[in-house]
């Protein structure tokens, strides 16, 4: 078992510088549509560190953060509680970034391996979601084309249980509002710009760490402290 106690060290921030998608999807967007959408969802003179007018709470936004010693870097660790997504970096530190995990019943924590990440992805609600919410989710049965309004968003880092697919994602989201809160359908959700910073910084075959959120379960654990 593993909790959050286990991975980031508490520390004083320093700031750095400025559910599915198919693998055969019919169509791609082109280099110039992607441009276009990612100056879309990017605010004007956009610093990770200052800007917010999503009206996150300061603590949501980028940080950089010392890391506890043996943690591996360029893995991804989520601690959902504090609702905080930690990318591991050479040196001793982190990025740290503001998250919305799954609602009651639906987020997973384990342990997974980043096997593919996708430039605005294409989505297509799971037969599982469509069942518990037809309402939202059988318009888009068929899929949903990439773009700002897109549930995936930006950019997806899909999560593998070996070579199996598990339709988990850390992704991008058309609602930023809801980061810090438990919104999604199960994916670790993130503000388009942010994951747009860390989707670069990412290598398919890093681990995941999906920490367990506090009453999630008979092995959830929160130990008071980052």
């Amino acid at each position: 078992m593993f909790t959050r106690r286990h991975f980031i060290g508490a520390t004083a921030a320093l700031f750095s510088p400025a559910i599915s998608s198919p693998v055969l999807a019919s169509s791609w967007p082109t280099e110039a549509e992607k441009a276009a959408w990612d100056a879309q969802v990017t605010p004007p003179f956009y610093d990770p560190a200052t800007t917010n007018p999503w009206g996150l709470h300061p603590r949501l936004l980028p940080q950089r953060v010392e890391a506890r010693a043996g943690l591996v870097p360029g893995d991804i660790h989520v601690d959902a509680v504090a609702r905080y997504l930690y990318h591991i970096e050479e040196g001793g530190t982190a990025m740290r970034y503001g998250v919305a995990i799954g609602r009651d019943g639906l987020y997973e924590p384990g342990t997974y391996t980043i096997r593919r990440k996708v430039e605005w992805p294409h989505w297509t609600p799971t037969a599982d979601m469509i069942r518990r919410e037809p309402e939202i989710y059988a318009q888009y049965e068929d899929g949903m084309e990439p773009g700002p309004i897109n549930a995936l968003g930006s950019r997806a880092l899909y999560l593998y249980v070996g070579d199996r697919d598990t339709y988990l994602r850390i992704h991008g989201t058309p609602y930023p509002r809801s980061i810090g809160s438990r919104a999604s359908s199960g994916c670790v959700r993130m503000v388009m710009p942010h994951i747009n910073d860390l989707y670069e910084k990412v290598e398919t075959g890093v681990t995941a760490f999906l920490y367990p959120a506090e009453g999630d379960g008979p092995t959830a654990a929160h130990s008071g402290t980052v």
